[in-house]
């Protein structure tokens, strides 16, 4: 089963494409140098592709894009935010664990899935 599609995010006009183009985003902030960035991109990606195949996954390197960084407030790393229809349902930086992030997006994922 292939992972989910990562979006990479180069522009704020990108993040607010993938932001309106679909209902449930999880948002991940990190960099090249952050070996823990790099470790749960992957993990993450087939999270949602088992879980929660619905929810699309953008990937904001901070070193390149610390505009957009800033503007959410990231200032360490890594840091994950769930969006549902444009609203922040959760947000975990720096110690978490993926199950923290599967029951964070369990209950709204379940929501949307109701419609």
């Amino acid at each position: 089963m292939p992972n989910a599609q990562i979006h990479t995010i180069e522009t704020p006009e990108q993040l607010d494409v993938v932001l309106k183009q679909f209902p449930a985003v999880l948002l991940l902030f990190g960099a090249p140098s952050c070996g823990v960035c790099q470790a749960l991109k992957p993990q993450i990606a087939d999270l949602l592709t088992r879980e929660f195949p619905q929810m699309a996954l953008a990937y904001i390197d901070c070193e390149a894009q610390g505009e957009i960084a800033a503007s959410y407030q990231v200032f360490s790393l890594p840091v994950v935010e769930t969006v549902f229809y444009g609203k922040t349902f959760g947000r975990f930086s720096k110690v978490f664990s993926l199950g923290d992030l599967k029951e964070a997006i369990a209950r709204p994922y379940e929501l949307l899935n109701a419609e």
